[in-house]
């Protein structure tokens, strides 16, 4: 970069060329740092579903599977079957997909106001808090070995 003039460029809509380079860069770098490295192109996103009678969702996860980690992404629960063991199931399920594609790890973020204690009783450790995340409550990280059930 010597004598050379560079920009700073900051965009919502990139290029799927540039973007491809810079996904590509960070790629190269990891695979020549830890050569058996889990590849991003093999992350697997994934729903788990909860149905009543009439096949309306009533809930669910959204998550995704790389690195040998479940990153769950969002669980959602109608106001109405809250407390009657379907996050459970719900959280199962996930778990047991991502253990079928050798995850051996959970992750999770959750907010003050969202499930922490839920997370906390299915096995998940509390690891750190962001505060004022959003502004005025917090940010939880949780995580779980899926190996252990801790």
């Amino acid at each position: 970069m010597d004598g050379e003039m560079m920009t700073i460029e900051v965009t919502e809509n990139p290029s799927t060329g540039d973007a491809a380079i810079l996904s590509q860069g960070i790629i190269d770098y990891n695979r020549a740092e830890i050569p058996d490295l889990e590849s991003n192109d093999e992350e697997v996103k994934f729903f788990v579903f909860a149905r009543n009678g009439e096949d309306a969702i009533i809930g669910g996860v959204r998550a995704i599977c790389f690195w040998n980690t479940l990153h769950i992404e969002l669980l959602w629960l109608s106001e109405e079957c809250r407390g009657q063991g379907i996050g459970k199931g719900l959280i199962d399920a996930a778990e047991n997909f991502a253990m079928q594609r050798d995850c051996e790890k959970a992750f999770v973020e959750t907010t003050s106001w969202q499930a922490k204690p839920f997370y906390e009783k299915n096995g998940y450790d509390h690891i750190a808090t962001l505060q004022d995340r959003p502004k005025g409550h917090a940010s939880h990280y949780l995580t779980k070995d899926l190996a252990s059930g801790n």
